[in-house]
């Protein structure tokens, strides 16, 4: 009896262990099942980016671009007695003679960047910076294909451009989809392929992790960013989402070091893409406007004017003779919509308004004074003087400290330049820099010719520093255009030397 109780007793045991090694059983088949289950899954968004990537290359490009030879002048500097190098060899007069007889070898700057065909005939598109000034444009595809880029057109509002490549006889391109930006979503995973330091078809992967960011580069800022790693040589490369479709064109990096900090910039494809048809159809892209300043409802003048914050765009200023003037538009109005299209800021407002047909009618609904009401607002065209200058400055709520800066034109470069004020020396992202702000440059113009575009910076004319438009004017005196002149031209991008001639 005992020994059957005692044997119960273990079988008891025995039992109460065999279903406890059967639970932890159970336990480890559902922890291994569920650490399989997430290597599935990392396996197969591992499958995607491979697809998405593989599908892509045929359609990515390589750009490579030559300038125009820049001759700096003697080493000597005139007469050599000056020069750091004439003291230098002052008690020898053969090399002062050997050097002043020989001209430093002329300088052919030279650029890479990336870009996508969007059609099959050939069309690619890139950014404007990329191919701004070039001379010389060279396409490489993935294959190792090999042409030289014409037509190539730009619009520098958006920083956007297109070019052309001829395909040999029973040659084929192949094309990237164009997606639809406004459907990506914060968190939405994303790959990003171009030549970063001239390292062809490199991948990188990463998340929209922002949209609608302004950073102040171009007149037309409607951001997507990106954690994706993009460097120099990724601008103008796609960013994709995961069905390989193009929702932006990597355009800017926001950095310290100059290279990746994990906060990259593309044009939304919807933007890119409309610019992309007209400059394709019509040569040039044309905009409607109305003539506005805008900026965003923020809390302050939420309350005042009794409006939700983020709704809608409030009205800074309005130009003389635009068509908002003409439409009643006062300032304080608050646009809500326009043409039937909600308005939650001044990205919005631009975006509907510069994609509507030149003189026309639309209507729009504003609050002014705590009251809505529809007025109808006709669209002109853009005009091609139209400043970002103007528009950034109503948008920052510095009106009263830029009035009237000093402005001058120089017809016979194309040029107008315009006083650095610290405004805009903190919206072109040049702090405690000093020269005169590149205004309306001329097309066709010898300004135009030596790469000089609205918003660069002025440093230097032929070494002497010009700190207002009076200063400039001056360094032109003392100096012949016949001759050429050598600027020093700063951008957010860094300095660089532009020689301008006219022959």
């Amino acid at each position: 009896m005992r020994l059957v109780q005692r044997n119960a007793k273990w079988l008891a045991v025995l039992a109460c262990g065999v279903m406890l090694g059967g639970a932890a059983m159970v336990v480890g088949e559902v922890g291994h099942g569920k650490q399989h289950a997430e290597a599935t899954d990392v396996r197969q968004l591992s499958k995607v980016f491979r697809e998405v990537s593989k599908k892509a290359r045929p359609a990515i490009v390589e750009i490579r671009t030559t300038g125009k030879a820049q001759t700096v002048g003697n080493p000597m500097g005139e007469g050599g007695e000056d020069n750091p190098m004439g003291e230098l060899f002052k008690n020898q007069p053969e090399l002062r003679q050997f050097f002043r007889q020989r001209q430093m070898q002329p300088v052919v700057p030279h650029g890479m960047g990336s870009g996508f065909v969007i059609d099959p005939r050939g069309i690619i598109m890139t950014n404007r910076h990329v191919v701004n000034g070039a001379s010389e444009v060279k396409v490489r595809f993935a294959d190792g294909r090999e042409y030289d880029a014409t037509g190539i057109k730009t619009d520098p509002k958006t920083d956007i451009a297109i070019l052309r490549v001829t395909p040999a006889a029973g040659e084929h391109f192949e094309a990237l989809p164009l997606g639809n930006s406004d459907q990506s979503e914060v968190g939405d995973w994303v790959l990003a392929i171009g030549s970063p330091f001239g390292l062809d078809m490199s991948v990188t992967a990463g998340i929209v992790s922002a949209k609608g960011r302004h950073i102040d580069k171009t007149d037309r800022e409607d951001f997507i960013q990106t954690d994706a790693a993009i460097n120099p040589g990724n601008s103008g490369g796609p960013l994709l989402n995961l069905d390989g479709e193009v929702i932006g064109i990597n355009t800017a990096i926001s950095t310290r070091s100059g290279g990746y900090d994990g906060v990259g910039f593309a044009v939304p494809i919807n933007m890119a893409h409309w610019v992309s048809d007209q400059l394709i159809t019509k040569g040039a892209v044309r905009r409607a406007y109305l003539g506005v300043g805008i900026q965003q409802v923020n809390p302050t003048i939420a309350a005042v004017l009794h409006v939700n914050v983020g709704e809608g765009a409030i009205v800074g200023e309005i130009k003389k003779g635009s068509p908002a003037e003409k439409a009643g538009l006062k300032t304080q109005d608050v646009v809500l919509d326009f043409n039937g299209q909600k308005v939650d800021g001044p990205s919005d407002l631009a975006g509907v308004v510069e994609r509507l047909d030149v003189g026309k009618t639309y209507p729009m609904t504003i609050i002014r004074d705590g009251k809505r009401m529809s007025i109808p607002v006709t669209v002109q065209e853009m005009p091609s003087h139209y400043s970002v200058f103007e528009k950034e400055d109503a948008e920052q709520g510095n009106t009263e400290n830029n009035a009237n800066p000093e402005t001058m034109s120089f017809d016979d470069m194309g040029l107008e330049v315009r006083e650095l004020t610290p405004q805009l020396a903190t919206q072109l992202g040049l702090k405690d820099v000093k020269g005169v702000v590149v205004g309306t440059v001329k097309p066709g113009s010898p300004a135009a010719e030596a790469g000089l575009s609205e918003g660069m910076v002025i440093e230097t004319v032929n070494k002497k520093p010009v700190t207002s438009p009076e200063q400039f004017k001056e360094a032109l005196q003392h100096t012949s255009l016949k001759n050429g002149l050598i600027f020093q031209v700063r951008t957010s991008r860094g300095t660089t030397l532009l020689g301008i001639r006219k022959g």
